[in-house]
């Protein structure tokens, strides 16, 4: 490849800047809460011309925006591998190969690019750099919107565009013409920084992308791997997100009919499973590339359990497996992470149930074993015989170090090595039974005498 790599861009977005000091949670935090932010406010201005920039995968989501900004994405070659029909991303469709399906132009990215990601904006009234940078732990979030700065990195990418494609660069620099010039916005850069404060602290924890601490495997997968699993979870994520935003939306309008805001409901708590089921899958790449320390503390499992059991229960009861929880009295605390557990006990609950058929119950016992609290996950069937003759759960094929699959249904899953690695960063240790039943003992936590 030739021309300037996007990782020369995001030290050029760097330049004069202090250096970070997040870690990567807090890091993934701030770019998911940054792009709600710009996104929300190019909507309230209701902005209808513009370009956009990314790389290494599309930033910007919202189908409004899309319609209405021109916009050129660079993504990982793999994508195309993952069906036969490539359609992951505008620009591949056998019908239309120099076209844009949803507003981009796909383009491929060099060896050279890294993996965070960069998103540059430019239209009349908005023009910014998003960028994340930074070594392990002095991780920072970049954002540029001084007029030298956008015109380097437009320059840089413009020339590595002429060199990918001419036809594209030509659109490119007509776009930035139609514009006019780079401009400052003070007012702009001013207010971005509290808007995105305030999003962080309404942002439910559960639903960011966190990496989680543990030990690496033996064999280390490639990055190439887990920039793939990571541009999957990215490309599920990204529309469920949307479909979700906007059913939200229509929910607070009053005229709605009983069964479609019943319906609209059932799309959203779908969507929510499946945004969360995907972030863990997130989670599982990120603590092969870059492990985090563990943040135990003082966790009350037993309370959370009852928080929690009333949300999957309504998700069990939709496929017709009931939930019961058999929770000792007076536990003791124990030592993990509240935040990053909750996310993954619904996880190990859709580990046990997922294929299940109609009938089955799902115990939850909750009790004292020695110096650690024992969580046992136990499955019963509703008809005993049958489930005898059937045998243990199906054989699961590993994918890589952080996917399983089943090939009789095609249900695909966390290993039980990233699942067995990512409970024991929340202080767990993991063992899996015979027939889908899961046994987790915690240690206890003993408050300083």
């Amino acid at each position: 490849m030739t021309g300037p790599s996007f990782t020369d861009l995001r030290q050029r977005l760097a330049q004069d800047v202090p250096q970070g000091r997040c870690d990567e949670i807090g890091v993934r935090r701030l770019w998911w809460a940054a792009l709600e932010t710009l996104q929300q406010d190019l909507l309230e201005r209701g902005l209808e011309r513009g370009i956009w920039l990314a790389a290494p995968l599309p930033a910007l989501y919202e189908p409004e925006l899309l319609q209405h900004l021109q916009g050129w994405v660079w993504a990982p070659d793999q994508l195309d591998q993952l069906s036969p029909h490539p359609t992951a991303l505008p620009g591949r469709s056998s019908s239309d190969e120099s076209g844009s399906l949803r507003g981009f132009q796909r383009l491929s990215l060099g060896p050279d690019d890294g993996d965070d990601p960069l998103l540059l904006v430019i239209t009349p009234e908005v023009q910014v750099a998003l960028a994340l940078h930074g070594p392990p732990q002095k991780r920072q979030l970049l954002m540029r919107c001084d007029p030298a700065t956008l015109s380097d990195v437009l320059v840089q990418l413009g020339g590595r565009l002429e060199h990918q494609s001419p036809a594209q660069a030509e659109q490119l620099r007509k776009a930035l013409e139609s514009i006019g010039s780079l401009q400052s916005n003070a007012a702009w850069s001013e207010q971005f920084w509290p808007r995105l404060t305030e999003r962080l602290t309404g942002t439910a924890p559960g639903l960011m992308l966190q990496p989680i601490q543990a030990e690496r495997p033996p064999e280390a997968p490639s990055h190439g791997d887990l920039n793939l699993l990571e541009a999957i979870t990215h490309e599920v994520r990204t529309p469920l997100a949307t479909i979700r935003t906007l059913i939200r939306s229509l929910l607070r309008r009053k005229d709605l009919a009983d069964v479609v805001v019943n319906r609209l409901r059932q799309i959203d708590v779908e969507c929510s499973e499946q945004i969360d089921r995907f972030g863990l899958i997130f989670h599982a790449a990120e603590l092969q590339r870059e492990p985090n320390e563990a943040n135990l503390a003082r966790t009350d499992l037993q309370a959370m359990l009852s928080a929690l059991a009333p949300s999957w229960t309504e998700q069990l009861n939709r496929r017709g497996i009931a939930l019961e929880l058999d929770l000792s009295a007076d536990l003791p605390a124990i030592l993990s992470d509240s935040r990053r557990l909750e996310p993954m006990l619904g996880g190990l609950i859709d580990r046990s149930t997922r294929g299940l058929p109609s009938g089955s119950q799902l115990t939850l016992h909750l009790q004292a074993a020695g110096p650690r609290v024992k969580l046992q996950l136990h499955v019963e069937h509703p008809d005993r015989s049958q489930a005898a003759e059937a045998g243990p759960s199906p054989q699961r094929e590993d994918v890589g170090t952080v996917l399983s699959w089943d090939p009789s249904t095609g249900s695909l899953q966390l290993s039980q090595d990233a699942t067995r690695q990512m409970m024991a960063s929340l202080g767990g240790r993991y063992q899996p039974r015979r027939d889908r039943d899961i046994t987790v003992f915690f240690p206890v936590h003993r408050p300083e005498a």
